[in-house]
């Protein structure tokens, strides 16, 4: 790969998330292309790749040892991404790969040794740290206009809950959707947490309950630096995609709000009104997924640290799992108690 050609990544993996990345890497991302394509479902894989001009691999492994293809993006199943991170590193390709890196920690470190090992670039897609709004937010910690952070406070609520199918095999919604939060919580404090203390219960849907998740929780989470953060989630807001943070500390507070439609209020004898907010996490995240592929090509090309290591992506789930044990023991749970 020479300084002016492209980027060529190879997606392994073309479901929802795959596909958008495969969309955005062809069309918007600068200085990347997508070369080739690989899912389980070769159907599909055919599919995306017809659409991108790309060619199809007929295994992942094909795929990652492919002399056309210059880094991996992994985007399959999480119970996929370590072997295929594994393998990738072993070869030598940069690698993107998708949050979760597992379920499991001892997985998740097999995973870190590897890149550790190998010495390549590789970057997890926790995507919320390259929105405009929540790193803002991240900036006016880190230069210390807000001054010692005391308290942080994370909303994030989904429109609607996900498909039964998938809250079976996606670990519950502390690692796969409080586990973006847990990410946040790390990122815009610039502090690591040593303590989660998690209640929730089942408030949208029996359905839920029964599966053996729960669908309604609130976290307290403590810091090194002596901050406290609150986060909660919903898996159901009537209104849209709800995503606000809130900074607190001794000089004052920085926040992001959600993104409505446009800016526009109007009041009347009736009542005030105005836009909605994002229904979708596409209509709010778009922007924070062409900032990070613009990361990943511009670590890779220059050969600088990842924005977002693998060791980002294991204190989150490290965070999951004592939330986890918090619920099931009604009591705080320390970090070290799960490692």
């Amino acid at each position: 790969m020479s300084d002016s050609s492209p980027l060529r990544l190879g997606v392994l993996g073309v479901g929802r998330i795959g596909r958008m990345h495969v969309d955005l890497l062809h069309n918007r991302v600068v200085g990347a292309t997508v070369s080739a394509v690989y899912d389980v479902h070769a159907p599909s894989a055919v599919e995306v790749a017809s659409g991108v001009g790309a060619a199809v691999a007929v295994t992942a492994s094909e795929l990652i040892r492919s002399d056309d293809v210059d880094a991996v993006a992994i985007c399959s199943s999480t119970d996929t991404h370590v072997d295929l991170l594994v393998e990738a590193a072993e070869v030598g390709k940069p690698i993107f790969v998708e949050k979760p890196l597992s379920l499991d920690l001892a997985e998740v470190d097999r995973g870190v040794a590897a890149i550790e090992t190998a010495g390549v670039s590789a970057q997890v897609g926790f995507n919320r740290r390259f929105d405009p709004s929540h790193r803002a937010v991240r900036d006016a910690v880190v230069d210390g206009r807000v001054g010692d952070v005391q308290m942080l406070r994370v909303t994030s609520r989904d429109p609607a809950p996900p498909p039964l199918e998938y809250i079976a095999v996606s670990g519950g919604i502390f690692l796969d959707m409080t586990i973006h939060d847990f990410d946040m919580a790390r990122f815009v404090t610039a502090s690591e947490v040593t303590e989660v203390f998690a209640v929730g219960d089942v408030m949208v849907d029996p359905a839920i309950g029964q599966s053996g998740d729960l669908d309604t929780v609130v976290l307290v989470l403590r810091h090194e630096n002596g901050a406290i953060t609150t986060i909660d989630n919903s898996r159901q807001a009537v209104y849209g995609y709800d995503q606000r943070v809130e900074v607190f500390g001794s000089h004052g507070m920085a926040a992001s709000d959600n993104h409505a439609d446009n800016s526009t209020v109007v009041r009347t004898a009736a009542g005030s009104a105005g836009a909605p907010v994002p229904y979708f996490f596409l209509d709010r995240y778009i922007p924070s997924y062409l900032a990070e592929w613009d990361a990943f090509v511009a670590m890779v090309r220059d050969g600088g640290p990842s924005p977002v290591t693998v060791h980002d992506g294991r204190a989150p789930l490290l965070m999951g799992l004592a939330a986890r044990r918090s619920v099931e023991e009604k009591r705080p749970v320390r970090l070290e108690e799960v490692e």
